[in-house]
């Protein structure tokens, strides 16, 4: 390749790269538009020459040739507002979970020149407008967090034949790929953790039932406890929020007052828990001992809050990988990425 930079006079073009790349300018317009058959150490000099001459491809020629738009759908689906709680759009904006995965998806694409468009689906409605709008073409395919178990978007992408990736196992069995944790895993690494600390009466404060993810946490949670002997654990209900997570600590402290450990299934959950527990006097982890799931809020608790962390970066920008490949070939194949927890040990356990 050579090391000379072209001289131009304007915007760097298709001819200034395959000259500093030493290939032939159908050559670059093969690599750009992401046509097989290209040699590895060619892609890789054409994408270095892209860098160094700040070329930019002509978007609107490139989707002639290639049909994608270079723009992906980034949707939250939900069930809407909950009855007298907050409205959908501020419950996903107040959870750094979300911006987690929103970065992981950023960080992926950009690079690749392609661009996320957020699309929040709460209603019947909203989601038909989710189908539409890549049924019109405009996004090559959706990436698709689901905050409730029967949300029906999924099937409704499957339906149309639309590409998508699903953020975890979807709560009925469908054609559809899904990147998830494994939270039985996860569950048994608080567990674990709670045990060596010699806790010796145990409860969970569970997310939804009806969520694959929180069903998976509660049984794996439940089921290391029994491996370590103890062959119940009482568990409360929450919804993933704040004052779930408040009102559950209280519960279970009313109902069993002697417990000495919790595993909240996720750290929103957990914040609540430990403002109920510093307002019936325990101290944490002196009395009781708190652990959380996902390190999303956890260092903003108060003690920082031991939990189990989801790569989430990771497993957005995993999504977007698949993504882009079911939009270049309708042929992949459907497929499941499941990645490992890690346990994130700070004060509180």
């Amino acid at each position: 390749m050579s090391t000379d930079l072209p001289h131009t006079s304007g915007a760097p073009t298709l001819e200034d790269v395959a000259r500093l790349a030493g290939v032939s300018r159908a050559t670059v317009s093969r690599v750009i538009n992401g046509i097989r058959n290209v040699a590895p150490d060619i892609q890789e000099a054409v994408h270095r020459a892209i860098a160094t001459t700040g070329y930019v491809p002509n978007r609107a020629a490139r989707s002639l040739v290639t049909r994608r738009t270079g723009a992906v759908a980034l949707v939250v689906s939900g069930a809407g507002d909950a009855e007298g709680g907050e409205p959908f759009e501020s419950r996903v904006f107040a959870d750094p979970f979300f911006g987690r995965v929103a970065s992981g998806v950023v960080g992926y694409l950009r690079p690749r020149g392609i661009h996320p468009v957020l699309m929040l689906a709460d209603s019947a409605q909203t989601r038909d407008d989710v189908v539409s709008f890549l049924r019109q073409g405009s996004a090559d395919g959706a990436l698709v967090v689901s905050t409730h178990g029967e949300d029906p978007l999924p099937k409704l992408l499957v339906d149309a034949g639309l590409p998508a990736v699903l953020w975890a196992r979807p709560a009925r069995p469908i054609p559809i790929s899904y990147v998830d944790l494994a939270h039985r895993a996860g569950a048994a690494l608080a567990a674990d953790r709670l045990v060596a600390r010699g806790c010796r009466r145990v409860a969970t404060i569970s997310g939804p039932f009806d969520v694959p993810a929180a069903q998976d946490r509660l049984s794996g949670f439940q089921e290391a406890m029994a491996g370590h002997g103890h062959p119940y654990v009482p568990a409360v209900e929450g919804d993933f929020m704040p004052a779930s997570g408040e009102a559950g600590m209280h519960r279970l402290i009313k109902e069993h007052p002697d417990i000495d450990g919790v595993f909240v299934a996720n750290d929103l959950m957990a914040q609540g828990a430990l403002l109920a527990l510093r307002d019936l006097g325990r101290r944490v982890p002196e009395d009781i001992a708190v652990i959380g799931f996902d390190d999303s809020a956890a260092v903003t608790c108060r003690p920082p809050l031991t939990t189990v962390r989801q790569p989430m970066e990771d497993m957005a920008a995993e999504m977007a990988r698949l993504l882009l490949a079911h939009a270049a070939d309708p042929d992949f194949q459907v497929t499941s990425v499941i990645m490992r927890p890690t346990l994130v040990v700070r004060e509180s356990a």
